[in-house]
Parts: C-alpha cells; sequence; structure tokens
C-alpha cells in the first residue's frame, strides 16, 4: 500500500498536515486552505506556495508545500475594488 502525506511549510519552519497536493502559486490561508478569490481584503493573511519538495520514502511520499506569506502590496492585485 502506498501512502502520500502532505505539508504545509510556514516562512518560521513550522509544519503542519494539509488535506491534499497544492500547486506553485496557489494562494492558501493559515490552514493550507485554498482562498477564494477574489479577496474580501487586501487585508488577508494570506500565504502563497513558493516551492515543492517531494521526499520518498519506502511505502509512500511526504510531499512538502514551502509557503511564502503575502504582503498587503501583493494582495491587492487580488482584492476586490473597494
Amino acid at each position: 500500500m502506498f501512502n502520500e502525506e502532505s505539508f504545509i511549510v510556514f516562512p518560521e519552519g513550522d509544519i503542519q498536515e494539509v488535506g491534499g497536493r497544492l500547486k506553485i502559486g496557489t494562494l492558501v490561508d493559515v490552514n493550507g486552505l485554498p482562498l477564494t478569490l477574489p479577496l474580501a481584503s487586501a487585508r488577508t493573511l494570506a500565504f502563497q506556495v513558493s516551492r515543492i519538495s517531494v521526499k520518498e520514502n519506502r511505502g509512500g511520499n511526504e510531499v512538502y508545500h514551502y509557503l511564502d506569506l503575502m504582503t498587503v502590496d501583493e494582495l491587492s492585485p487580488y482584492a476586490k475594488d473597494d
């Protein structure tokens, strides 16, 4: 049986398990769930998947999604116009 586990890695190094794979560039919340666009505000706590690494083990894989914290300026294009 092959098992695959997915994790998000926050900028400060904390690791949290998530439900499945994410794509590079995906905007996620603090729980690793993809955000619905457009955002209600640019002042949303959001992270972007910047890189992915896979650790192959005998019984399965561990997929690590590394996150970058988004700034207000970076989130402005994704937010509703006020």
